[in-house]
C-alpha cells in the first residue's frame, strides 16, 4: 500500500518509519524546509533509540521518502495520516486543532480519488468529525472516509511499542475504511496482537481515557510518598506490595518529581476542558492536574532544605533534565520548573544530560552544561539526580562525595538508597517517600 504521512513530528516520523517496514510505501510530508532537507540527508530530528538505523534501512530499500509537496506525497495513496501537532491552546487548556484542520483543507484540495484520512494525532472527542466536515467542504466531489487511530508510542521505547502494541485502536464508519485499515496493520493481525475497532467517538475518548489514568496512576503514587516521609513508611515497598494487586498492576507507581512530557500535561488538560464544556466535569483529572504541580513545588522546598534553606551562592549540579531518560524531550519536564528555582534563588548550576542539552540551552538560560557527573559535581554543595538516565544508575558515589564542598545528594528517583549514601560519605540524603539521611 501507499501510505502519506503528514508532519514529521515524534508520532508522524515514527509511524512513518515503522509502517514503511512493514513492507508499505510510505511517503512523510512536512512544511519544513530545514526538517526535510536533514531527513534526506538521514539524519533524524528527534532522539528516539532505534530510529536512526531503521530509517536508513527502509530509505535504503525504496520505501520510504520525504518530501515537501504534499498533493504528490498523497497522489495514489489509499490512506493519509494526519500526524500534525496539537499543542494545549493559549487560554483556555483546549487542543489547538489549528494544523489538524489546515491538513485536513489540503487533502481534500490535493485528493483524486478514494482515501482514507486517518487522525494520528490526540484530538478532542468529536474532531474527526470536524476534519470529516472540513474535508467535504473544500472538495465535495471527493470520495474518502474518515478514521481516528490514535497513538501509544512511549518516548524512548516507540518503535518497541508500534511493532509490539499492546493494542490497536482504529474508530472507523465504513466497512471499506475498516478493510483498508485492516490492510494497513496486517502485519500485526497476522501476530494475533489485540486491534479494537470501534467507532470514531470511542476511539477519540480511549487515547485521553489511558493517558489520564496513568497520569493519575503516578499523581496518586506521589501522594503517598509524601505521606510516607512523614509517618516513615517506604513507598518503593508500598509500590511493590500494591503493584502486586493484578487489578492495579505495578507499572506507574513510581514516585518522582511528577509528570512530564508531550502527552500527560496536554492530555490531562484536555480531558478536563472536554468535560468541563460539557457539563460533565472530570474532577479526578483536575486535581491530578493540580497536584502534578504542587509534587514539583514540593521538590524545590526539599531541595532549599538540603541548602540549608536557600539556594543563595550555592553550587548544585542537576543530572538529568529531560521528562524521562531515552528522549531529549522536554516538554513540561520537571526540570523546568525546579532548574530556574534554582537558578533565581542565586545558585550556581550545572547540568548533565546526555540528550537534552539541545533543546535545554534555550529552555534553561543561565546554568553551565557538562558532559561528565565527576566534573559537574566537583566543588558542588548540592548533587541532583533529576532524570534516571543509565548513565546515573551506576556512580561511584564515593568518588562524587569526596570531590563535593559539601557531600548532600537529592535523588528525586530513588536510584539509590540512604545507606549507600552514608556508606559512600553523603552527609545528607533525601530521596521520595522513603527515610533519608540528615546532615
Amino acid at each position: 500500500m501507499k501510505i502519506a504521512m503528514i508532519g514529521t513530528g515524534y508520532v508522524g516520523l515514527v509511524s512513518g518509519v515503522c509502517f514503511s517496514d512493514f513492507g508499505h510505501e510510505v511517503v512523510c510530508v512536512d512544511k519544513d524546509p530545514r526538517k526535510i532537507e536533514m531527513l534526506e540527508r538521514g539524519e533524524v530530528p528527534i532522539y528516539e533509540p532505534g530510529l536512526d538505523v531503521l530509517m536508513h534501512k527502509n530509505v535504503e530499500a525504496g520505501r520510504l521518502s520525504f518530501t515537501l509537496d504534499l498533493a504528490n506525497a498523497i497522489d495514489g495513496a489509499e490512506a493519509v495520516f494526519i500526524a500534525v501537532g496539537t499543542p494545549t491552546r493559549r487560554g483556555d487548556g483546549h487542543a489547538d486543532l489549528t494544523y489538524v484542520m489546515a491538513a485536513a483543507e489540503e487533502i481534500a484540495k490535493a485528493a483524486k480519488d478514494y482515501v482514507v484520512v486517518v487522525t494520528k494525532s490526540t484530538v478532542p472527542v468529536g474532531t474527526n468529525r470536524k476534519v470529516k466536515a472540513v474535508i467535504s467542504a473544500a472538495n465535495p466531489a471527493l470520495e474518502f472516509d474518515v478514521a481516528s487511530n490514535p497513538e501509544f508510542l512511549r518516548e524512548g521505547a516507540a518503535i518497541d511499542d508500534f511493532m509490539k502494541p499492546d493494542r490497536v485502536v482504529v474508530g472507523v464508519e465504513s466497512d471499506r475504511a475498516a478493510q483498508v485499515m485492516s490492510d494497513i496493520y496486517r502485519p500485526l493481525y497476522l501476530r494475533d496482537f489485540p486491534i479494537v475497532t470501534t467507532d470514531l467517538e470511542s476511539a477519540e475518548m480511549i487515547k485521553y481515557a489511558a493517558n489520564a489514568f496513568l497520569a493519575t496512576k503516578i499523581t496518586f503514587i506521589n501522594e503517598i510518598a509524601a505521606l510516607c516521609e512523614k509517618v516513615g513508611a517506604d513507598v518503593k515497598s508500598v509500590s511493590k506490595g500494591m503493584g502486586m494487586d493484578g487489578r492495579i498492576g505495578n507499572k506507574f507507581l513510581h514516585a518522582g518529581p511528577g509528570y512530564g512530557g508531550s502527552c500527560f500535561p496536554k492530555d490531562t488538560k484536555a480531558l478536563a476542558r472536554i468535560g468541563q464544556e460539557h457539563a460533565a466535569p472530570i474532577s479526578i483529572v483536575e486535581t491530578v492536574i493540580k497536584v502534578n504541580e504542587d509534587v514539583k513545588r514540593r521538590m524545590i522546598d526539599k531541595l532549599a532544605d538540603l541548602c540549608d534553606g536557600g539556594f543563595n551562592g550555592k553550587t548544585v549540579a542537576v543530572l538529568g533534565v529531560t521528562f524521562k531518560p531515552n528522549t531529549d524531550d522536554m516538554r513540561d519536564a520537571p526540570s523546568l520548573t525546579i532548574v530556574p528555582a534554582l537558578v533565581g534563588g542565586g545558585a550556581s548550576v550545572r547540568v548533565v544530560d546526555p540528550q537534552g542539552r539541545r533543546e535545554g540551552e534555550h529552555l534553561l538560560p543561565g546554568v553551565a552544561w557538562e558532559d561528565d557527573p565527576y566534573v559537574a559535581a566537583e566543588g558542588a554543595d548540592l548533587l541532583v539526580i533529576l532524570t534516571e538516565w543509565n548513565e546515573f544508575r551506576a556512580l561511584d558515589l564515593s568518588r562524587l562525595a569526596g570531590s563535593m564542598a559539601q557531600a548532600k545528594l537529592a535523588d528525586l528517583r530513588n536510584i539509590y538508597a540512604a545507606e549507600d549514601a552514608r556508606t559512600a560519605g553523603f552527609t545528607a540524603y533525601e530521596s521520595i517517600g522513603r527515610v533519608g539521611l540528615a546532615g
